[in-house]
């Protein structure tokens, strides 16, 4: 099985250098990827203890940002390694001040394992959530160093459960500890075996409590605002804008701020086409056309989790998808939640749902009555809301657990 997976590895490698010659995110992957072993040539302190976390994209950076920074709060004497996997954290967070050094992951084979282990010599590694490199975790385990898998979450249909997953059970045997997200996680693994485990919750209501407390102050957004009602669309998708966007054209006592998921000029047009009412784009926005627009159109990165304090409304996308975004940037400022029909494989949507702080709808019709009633029912609106708020709060905590079990 070894043989098969190593296989499939070369394969997928081959795949991304073919990819590369047309696909820009391919490209970064791979160029990436190549600079690693310089990278850590030049900035690893070989005197130095290294604490390794590899996360996949920007929302396992989120999860593990909260560990990272408890860890130099704790642990100063001790550097932080940081790796990811995509380009779409990689790029983003490439200069985040919380860590010492860097890079994309190398491509999980055997050499590549034994060269990055053999350069950086971490004392420990977290993988954050479903990252599971066989090479990479053998490797670890084999040397004796201790590695921990961190909000975690497991489902009956993973390969790990199937009768054909007997490698990648093994993988799942070289964490020391997994701390997981549920007792549902807990139970599935118990029954392969797999009892190192302790349900722990989600480092990222943490991180969301860290992100409302840092939240920036937007002047143009308040301007805007205007002490209005206003429903704030995040990470939105065009089935999505079709809803609400019908919705507030008809409703002229709303104001409408909408961040798109994807920030290009042929779907900004799209939106505004749809648009019947006066809009504005954020950078091209000043003082004096803000106030005369209905529709703030948010088209550029890093303001989404601090805009949605200025809502009363929050609308997530990507339910009419391959699934929804983060509803716990918005439901953290206690504003009810909206989102699309697929929202199934996220636990905390499910969750948000149960405790009525979130609604999901799957066409116009319910769009329009569960908003037409938000806008009419003041108590309903607030308790909504407050439901919502408490959710987070009363999740979070799972950073000061995972610390509280691991000796540093």
């Amino acid at each position: 099985m070894n043989l098969f997976y190593n296989l499939g590895i070369s394969l997928y490698s081959a795949a991304v250098g073919i990819a590369a010659t047309r696909n820009n995110k391919a490209r970064l992957m791979k160029a990436g990827q190549a600079q690693t072993f310089g990278i850590l040539a030049e900035k690893v302190d070989t005197s130095a203890s290294y604490i390794w976390i590899h996360v996949s994209s920007l929302g396992e950076f989120e999860q593990g940002r909260p560990l990272m920074e408890m860890i130099k709060k704790h642990t100063p004497e001790k550097k932080i390694l940081l790796t990811f996997f995509s380009p779409s954290g990689y790029e983003v967070r490439k200069d985040y001040k919380g860590a010492d050094v860097i890079c994309y992951l190398p491509i999980d084979t055997i050499g590549n394992a034994r060269k990055f282990l053999r350069i950086v010599r971490p004392v420990m590694a977290f993988f954050i959530k479903y990252e599971f490199w066989k090479n990479y975790l053998d490797e670890l385990h084999k040397r004796r160093i201790p590695v921990y898998s961190i909000s975690s979450i497991f489902r009956r249909g993973q390969v790990f459960f199937k009768w054909y997953g007997g490698t990648y059970r093994h993988v799942l045997r070289d964490f020391d500890h997994l701390f997981v997200q549920n007792e549902r996680s807990k139970r599935y693994l118990a029954k392969i075996g797999i009892s190192r485990v302790t349900v722990v919750g989600d480092t990222r209501f943490d991180r969301v409590l860290q992100i409302r407390e840092e939240a920036k102050h937007l002047p143009l957004v308040e301007l805007f605002k205007n002490n209005t009602m206003t429903f704030v669309a995040g990470s939105s998708w065009q089935p999505d804008e079709d809803l609400f966007i019908e919705y507030f054209n008809q409703h002229p006592e709303v104001k409408l701020v909408i961040a798109p998921h994807v920030i290009d000029e042929n779907h900004l047009v799209e939106i505004i086409r749809k648009l019947k009412r006066p809009y504005v784009r954020y950078t091209r926005a000043d003082e004096k056309n803000v106030r005369k627009a209905d529709c703030l159109i948010i088209d550029c990165f890093g303001l989404l989790s601090s805009i949605y304090r200025y809502g009363e409304i929050a609308y997530i996308g990507g339910g009419f998808g391959v699934g929804i975004h983060n509803t716990l940037e918005a439901a953290v400022y206690g504003i009810p939640v909206i989102f699309g029909p697929k929202y199934q494989k996220f636990q905390e949507a499910i969750q948000l749902l149960e405790a009525k702080g979130a609604f999901s709808v799957k066409d116009y019709e319910e769009l329009k009555t569960l908003l037409d009633r938000m806008l009419t029912d003041e108590v309903f609106l607030r308790e909504s809301g407050m439901n919502a708020s408490n959710y987070v709060t009363g999740n979070a905590g799972a950073t000061d657990k995972i610390m509280s079990m691991i000796n540093f």
